[in-house]
């Protein structure tokens, strides 16, 4: 049976994944979450093995544990990274196990480090191992973003603007811009004062960009980004406070008044959305968690999951 899951290991495994120190590794997480039928059709007629679902079951436990030190590894790396990217998604679980009566919704959340963060450590001149590592929960509180990230968590983190996160500091955080970018689309979308700001708001984050692109390729110094980056913050401000000005009723449903309650959240954290002007290696946009959880989120709208327990792996 374990020259079983080795194999089955390297059937779904990718050929170039890394494990918690960067070394390549076949082994795979599909085989902790695929359905029981799944890996049931697998060992028949790949292997021409026949099993109970319930050995299935013990396998998956064991390959586990197996990996299980492992992964312990990789989220203590992740959480002394200085630079994190994160992100959840809603994801099935079952209750083979017992372990969720109530059938809550699963949830599965992710941390990525990156690549200038790393590079940015002790020893600059070389890449340190780039870690994602994932985790189920059947939460999506901040307690669960606490022991994703580290109950001391000292980091940068880029994530969106969901409140889980909000007890990491803002000195500590970089908004996503690209989920702000929608936001400002909406806005703009919407009749009236809301067009007015919304155009407003997406012409200043385009001139940031447009600065930023140069930043990357070379054209433009940090501090010369830093000089002009004042002139949009204070724009894209007085923006942001006109809608937060008008008034409205507190149980009002129209255009203007989601207009102005956004505009209103997104001032209460407006020093976090420029920590990549003063920080290098922070990057303005949370793309790296997100595409690690693209999959995932793919693979939830083809599959129904029904797992005995709760993993976490690392990729």
């Amino acid at each position: 049976m374990k020259a079983f899951v080795m194999q089955l290991f390297n059937l779904v495994g990718s050929e170039r994944e890394f494990d918690q120190v960067g070394h390549q590794s076949k082994s795979s997480p599909l085989f902790l979450a695929l359905e029981k039928s799944k890996i049931y059709t697998l060992a028949k007629y790949i292997f021409g093995i026949s099993m109970s679902l319930g050995t299935v079951n013990n396998l998956r436990l064991e390959a586990s544990h197996a990996v299980k030190s492992a992964v312990d590894q990789a989220k203590i790396y992740v959480q002394n990274s200085e630079v994190i990217g994160a992100d959840e998604t809603s994801f099935a679980q079952g209750n083979v196990d017992g372990c969720n009566n109530k059938k809550n919704q699963g949830w599965l959340w992710v941390a990525v480090t990156t690549p200038h963060a790393s590079s940015r450590q002790s020893r600059p001149t070389q890449w340190l191992p780039l870690v994602t590592y994932f985790q189920i929960a059947l939460s999506r509180c901040s307690d669960t973003a606490r022991n994703l990230l580290g109950e001391n968590f000292s980091g940068i983190l880029n994530s969106d603007r969901y409140a889980a996160y909000n007890w990491v500091s803002l000195e500590q955080r970089q908004l996503c811009w690209a989920h702000l970018r929608r936001e400002f689309i909406k806005i703009s979308e919407r009749p009236g004062v809301s067009n007015e700001i919304g155009n407003a708001l997406v012409k200043q984050q385009e001139k940031l960009f447009e600065l930023w692109h140069r930043v990357r390729d070379g054209t433009l110094t940090r501090f010369e980004f830093q000089l002009l980056v004042s002139e949009i913050r204070n724009s894209l401000k007085s923006s942001l406070q006109e809608a937060a000005d008008c008034e409205i009723g507190s149980k009002e449903k129209t255009p203007l008044a989601k207009t102005v309650r956004t505009c209103r959240q997104i001032l209460k954290v407006e020093p976090a959305l420029w920590l990549f002007v003063t920080v290098d290696g922070v990057e303005p946009t949370n793309n790296a968690a997100e595409r690690a959880i693209r999959p995932a989120v793919i693979w939830r709208r083809t599959r129904v999951l029904h797992v005995k327990f709760l993993p976490a792996f690392v990729c």
